[in-house]
């Protein structure tokens, strides 16, 4: 018997058939027993087991999937992999997917909608069970016209339609609660880095910091804004512009914690410090964010958490089951780098 095993290790491809020939069952006792639909003896399962292991067969996924018509994979629309907002975000879908025995299968648009459009069709041609698309610039319509081919989970903006399923984090609100933090410091100039205006969520922070200070009775100063890219560079760039325009301000509101840390970069070039001359907050709380000298206030927005529940929603949607993710709402973090002017 151990020569007619050693025999079947060593011969041919690695197959199901040559698993239920070891175990002595059917094919189709094995078939069952992976995809978890057999009851057997424990004797057989445990022969099953043991031929699974000495032929070292690895079940494929996608041939399980298509037998049940899936593929048990899932396509991920990022705008870049290598950012460190939507990184975390990333590693939250994976998660959340793996514990299903789903795959997510991720690709970059980086804000550019026609290569957004092309990694749908990609995704689509790979025949995932559905897709996650995060923020991007991809119109509703052609979202829309998309959702009627497979299940779409979009973040970063408000759409309804069929086969679709929006999940949006409060940015204007956020937006209010970091003005707010410095208005209640007894901050009065208050400049503001934008993010880009393509970026809804962009102009939601932006909304919510003129309604903080229209609330506080304070005006409005359009000499106070300057429009960022939510990068690094941008955040330096906009706080060199801010500064050469000589126009006071005693606290600066980056609309991203990246455009913060560039923004403390201009500062600390100039003399000011932070936050003796200058409080700064920023919005997203990147890891990274409590580490800066100071550490920088910001808003927290859970990134990982944004993902979890992103691919939660994809694999109710495939259950036929209404999703209920919601997004926690904004929490401010204060650290160091805010105080009374």
């Amino acid at each position: 018997m151990k020569n007619k095993r050693a025999e079947n290790v060593k011969s041919g491809p690695v197959t199901l058939e040559r698993v239920a020939k070891l175990a002595g069952v059917s094919p189709s006792t094995v078939s069952r027993i992976l995809n978890g639909t057999a009851v057997v003896s424990d004797e057989k399962r445990k022969a099953i087991d043991e031929a699974i292991a000495e032929l070292g067969f690895v079940p494929n996924p996608v041939a399980r999937g298509l037998a049940g018509g899936r593929t048990l994979s899932i396509g991920v629309v990022t705008q870049a992999i290598d950012s460190p907002f939507y990184g975390p975000a990333l590693r939250g879908i994976e998660d959340e997917l793996d514990s299903a025995g789903y795959s997510p299968l991720f690709v970059s648009a980086h804000w550019n909608p026609v290569t957004e459009g092309r990694c749908i069709d990609v995704l689509r041609s790979r025949r995932v069970d559905g897709l996650i698309v995060l923020n991007g610039r991809l119109s509703d319509q052609a979202l829309k016209n998309a959702a009627k081919h497979l299940p779409i989970v979009v973040t970063g903006r408000n759409i309804k339609g069929g086969g679709l399923f929006a999940l949006n984090f409060d940015n204007f609100a956020g937006g209010v609660l970091a003005t707010e933090h410095l208005i209640s410091l007894g901050h009065r100039k208050i400049a503001f880095i934008s993010g880009d205006a393509a970026h809804p969520d962009a102009n939601e922070r932006f909304r919510g910091y003129t309604t903080a200070l229209k609330n506080a009775s304070i005006p409005f100063d359009p000499q106070l804004v300057v429009s960022g890219d939510y990068q690094v560079d941008g955040g330096l760039n906009a706080t060199d512009q801010l500064l050469s325009n000589r126009r006071k301000f005693t606290a600066l509101f980056a609309a991203n914690d990246q455009m913060a840390y560039g923004a403390a970069l201009s500062l600390h070039r100039k003399g000011l410090k932070i936050p003796e001359d200058v409080s700064l907050i920023g919005f997203d709380d990147l890891y990274h964010s409590i580490y800066v000298a100071p550490p920088l206030s910001t808003i927290h927005q859970p990134a990982y958490e944004l993902g979890r529940l992103t691919a939660s929603a994809i694999l109710q949607m495939l259950a036929d089951t209404k999703p209920t993710a919601v997004m926690p709402a904004p929490k401010l973090i204060v650290r160091e780098s805010t105080a009374k002017p």
